[in-house]
């Protein structure tokens, strides 16, 4: 025993001393308004916080100025090394000081930042950290205009990361300080460049020990560098992986890339995943590795009823378990970027991420989402960067999302979207950038694939007509790497409409939602000319600025209770893995014709339905859908689908139960006649 000791304590001398090392500053913050006098009354809270709580309180979203006050006992020893503060997430401006002295700002309310405090901390004794976090609206911080709700505070995780002297940098962009560039991904080998940020405090050389093992634990490469030069740049390593485990849906393997950096005996050690992939946009398809992957995407927002947007670990994974029970196989993370546990997840089980930079247009004309002054235009392309280069190790992220529904009306923002585009290639020259469009014009051919945004079929038109856009788009414009984004609102215990009238802000049945989602899907099913298809959105969403507050286009409802219809027509047409047999329509089961034809998905074969013992005859209308013929009921009838071994069935309460009027009655301004 006293041997095994005697060699472990030598193998710990002959090791170099020192390892970096990541405490969670969570808890012990208090929390007050700059409105109050003063920090007396504050609140103990702990982190992730936000002063708003309720995703859809109508009209009433609180844009004010928080801070945050902690107070740390920082250790003696801790003076000899380097300390920094990483916040995950602040919405939207943030200023932090340490013992009274400022100590830097952030702008941008989705990406990580990291501050170095070690100038600012006495050791050995309490100091004092005030957070100081904004979300009032301001022209010069992206996004300027959105339909969701930017709840504020801190509002994801934060911590406090010590290293040695001489360290790979915490302070670049907000990353680990590593940065993998794939330039090629083949089954004989993958290529590219460790990019490596150092940092150090009066030294000018340092060794760097590089390794990268496989998902088995091999290790298939390494490279030591005695005597990197630390002046600023990054140190670039190539990199070689002989015959790799490509990185794909269906075997998401992912390597680790390790970073030893030396000096004087003590060490930093940083470990970054990855996984090697090639991916390129054609028309009509999104080449992984060379092979074709149909894009079957949602977009996915920022809160959830419970969480608000303070969203967890536990949401994030109860979310794309949801995600992936319906059988999308891609998400687009809408505005901005969710946290990084999410796109962990994503490495993990094999998700296709998109993720938008907040040049953003909402649907409210009075908006003015570019701001053609040099203050909007860097924080733009700050946030840009911020995003490429924080997610750019993530191997399922395959594209970087520029703009959002712009209006190229006014200043001309062409040139603006040009800068982004070529700032995202320079960065990340292996992914392809790209772009949500509702309008015409040369702004939809500056990124390399564009997304056409459809709502044909909603306020106006038919959803038929989108045959007559698909045979126009592939006539004009099969040239470009096009695929279609669309959705409707829908809310569970609207009352219905004929179908003639027009939904309105204050009545959007469900069933509305589920015709539009219907015969978009028909007049997809056998497509070529799109890469992909999104459906917006999965869950509804808090909008402070929509009716009720809250944007209702998702497929699920915004506390993740209730599945809508749609989802269950989604979940047949991709989910092969799990069979669906679902009747449409089970959340209106009071109705007042006897004239009643019910819809049925099903992934599972031919359905058979029965109503009161009857059968009834059902027709496939499109790919998973079945419609039956159209029958009359009078009372109460239990309606009955089988298809293999799956069962679904609702009953239907049909009498003269009241309805709203067909017509409001006008009031008469001539000639009024007296009464009594």
């Amino acid at each position: 025993m006293k041997r095994d000791i005697l060699l472990a304590l030598l193998l710990l001398w002959t090791l170099p001393l020192g390892a970096r090392e990541i405490y969670p500053l969570n808890e012990g913050w208090r929390f007050f308004y700059a409105s109050e006098p003063n920090s007396d009354n504050a609140r103990f809270v702990t982190l992730p916080h936000s002063w708003n709580n309720n995703p859809t309180a109508e009209g009433s979203l609180r844009e004010t100025t928080g801070l945050y006050q902690n107070d740390l006992r920082i250790p003696a020893e801790w003076a000899s090394k380097r300390v920094f503060i990483r916040f995950y997430g602040a919405q939207n401006v943030t200023d932090l000081f340490v013992n009274g002295r400022h100590a830097g700002e952030h702008r941008g309310g989705a990406t990580a930042f990291t501050f170095e405090i070690t100038d600012r901390l006495r050791f050995g004794t309490d100091n004092s950290l005030l957070v100081i976090v904004s979300n009032a609206a301001r022209t010069n911080v992206l996004p300027t205009s959105a339909e969701m709700n930017f709840y504020g505070g801190l509002y994801r995780e934060a911590e406090l990361i010590v290293t040695e002297r001489t360290a790979v940098s915490p302070l670049y962009l907000g990353t680990d300080g590593v940065l993998v560039h794939q330039r090629t991904a083949t089954r004989e080998k993958a290529e590219g460049e460790l990019e490596i940020h150092l940092t150090s405090k009066n030294e000018t050389a340092c060794t760097v020990a590089v390794d990268i093992t496989a998902p088995d634990g091999r290790k298939v490469f390494a490279d030591r560098i005695m005597h990197a030069k630390l002046d600023g740049r990054p140190l670039k390593i190539a990199y070689t992986v002989p015959n790799p485990q490509l990185w794909s849906p269906e075997h998401p393997d992912l390597y680790k890339v390790n970073v030893e950096v030396s000096k004087n005996g003590r060490s930093d050690r940083v470990s970054v995943r990855t996984g090697f992939r090639q991916i390129k946009a054609t028309p009509g398809a999104l080449l992984l590795n060379g092979r074709n992957i149909p894009v079957r995407g949602v977009v996915l927002y920022h809160d959830n009823a419970l969480s608000a947007g303070t969203l967890t670990a536990a949401d994030y994974d109860l979310d794309l378990e949801e995600i992936r029970t319906l059988g999308a196989n891609a998400l687009r993370s809408a505005v901005m970027p969710h946290a990084r546990h999410l796109y962990d997840r994503c490495d993990e089980t094999g998700m296709l991420v998109w993720i938008d930079t907040p040049l953003q247009r909402a649907q409210f004309l009075s908006d003015a989402a570019y701001y053609a002054t040099a203050a909007f235009e860097q924080n733009g392309l700050q946030q840009l960067q911020e995003i490429v280069a924080q997610n750019l190790n993530h191997p399922s992220v395959v594209m970087w999302g520029i703009f959002s529904r712009l209006r190229n009306t006014g200043d001309d923002v062409r040139p603006y979207i040009r800068k982004l585009h070529d700032a995202a290639r320079t960065l990340d020259p292996s992914r392809p950038t790209v772009a949500v469009s509702d309008k015409n014009g040369d702004i939809n051919f500056i990124t390399e694939m564009i997304v056409w945004r459809q709502a044909v079929g909603w306020a106006k038109g038919h959803p038929h007509d989108l045959h007559i856009w698909l045979e126009q788009l592939g006539k004009s414009w099969s040239h470009l790497r096009s695929a279609i984004q669309y959705g409707a609102p829908g809310v569970i215990g609207h009352a219905s409409v004929p179908l003639h009238n027009k939904p309105t802000t204050h009545r959007m049945p469900e069933e509305r939602q589920t015709l539009f989602h219907e015969e978009y899907a028909r007049c997809l099913q056998n497509d070529s000319l799109l890469w992909g298809v999104w459906v917006e959105n999965m869950f509804d969403f808090g909008s402070v600025r929509g009716h009720n507050g809250t944007n209702a286009m998702g497929l699920m409802t915004i506390d993740r209770r209730r599945r809508k219809d749609a989802y269950y027509l989604y979940k047949a047409m991709w989910n092969k893995e799990e069979p669906t047999l679902h009747i449409a329509g089970k959340h209106s089961s009071h109705r007042t014709s006897p004239q009643q034809t019910f819809r049925v998905y099903s992934s599972a074969g031919e359905p058979l339905m029965t109503i009161g013992g009857d059968t009834v005859r059902l027709t496939r209308y499109a790919d998973c859908q079945y419609r039956s013929d159209t029958v009359t009921l009078t009372g109460r009838a239990e309606v009955k689908v089988r298809a293999g071994k799956l069962r679904d069935s609702t009953t239907v309460l049909i009498d003269s139960a009241p309805a709203p009027k067909s017509s409001p009655v006008l009031p008469q301004t001539a000639n009024p006649q007296k009464t009594n």
